[in-house]
């Protein structure tokens, strides 16, 4: 066998979706975790500079904040690990199928672990779905304060106000809670307001990245595990 036949067989053998799935998930992983990691304390000095006086207040957010983020590190280091297990399997699979001589016969624990994966990367797909939905919701916000800001015009219309109370994010009794006119500007204008939406931008297309590496996966072991049951058969033909 000649070198370029030998390549050939061996590019025949990757597993392009499965491959595909793997950068787009790890990429999605990484801008969604290293964004929303940043822009959560970014909210946490915006809140804590201008929507309280007294600090002691902010102890449950400044804890609530803390735990998503370690939330955070515990969703980048799952997903790095997830995506090498299914590439890996991909690469199984697709070397189970290429298999020309009929010598290769599938296993039942290799079957029950492919049907695993299925069954996992399903859940994993709608979690991340509900994770794309909830990433959207700082943007929302975010977009909202931006727009009211735009809206005051010059002279600034110091009636104009956010209030922070009304979303649910800090409590009622929180003071002032509410920002208006100049001081809403300057929020606007901040380092930690630009920042912190443009990242939550990057993270919430991160998420949606996540998501279609997530049906990408999908379709991979399902097709991988659809297959594997085709050559676990007696009567199958081995040449495809």
């Amino acid at each position: 066998m000649g070198c370029l036949d030998c390549c050939i067989k061996c590019l025949g053998g990757v597993p392009y979706a499965s491959l595909l799935a793997t950068i787009l998930c790890f990429s999605g992983v990484a801008l969604f975790c290293g964004c929303g990691h940043v822009a959560l304390s970014g909210t946490l000095t915006i809140l804590e500079n201008n929507f309280y006086r007294n600090l002691s207040e902010t102890a449950m957010l400044t804890d609530i904040i803390y735990l998503l983020q370690y939330v955070i590190y515990g969703i980048a280091s799952f997903f790095f690990l997830y995506g090498i297990i299914l590439l890996a399997e991909g690469f199984y699979t697709t070397s189970a199928v290429k298999e020309l001589h009929g010598e290769f016969k599938t296993t039942i624990c290799g079957r029950c672990i492919s049907a695993m994966f299925v069954f996992l990367t399903y859940v994993l797909g709608v979690a991340w779905l509900g994770v794309f939905g909830f990433s959207s919701i700082p943007v929302f916000l975010f977009y909202n304060i931006w727009s009211t800001c735009a809206s005051m015009g010059s002279p600034v219309n110091s009636s104009v106000c956010v209030d922070m109370r009304q979303y649910g994010i800090i409590p009622w009794n929180a003071t002032p809670g509410v920002a208006c006119g100049s001081t809403l500007l300057d929020i606007c204008n901040s380092s930690e307001f630009y920042l912190s939406y443009h990242l939550y931008i990057v993270a919430c297309a991160g998420a949606g990245a996540t998501v279609i590496a997530m049906f990408i996966y999908m379709m991979a072991t399902t097709y991988n595990f659809a297959l594997l049951k085709f050559k676990s058969r007696e009567d199958c033909c081995t040449k495809f």
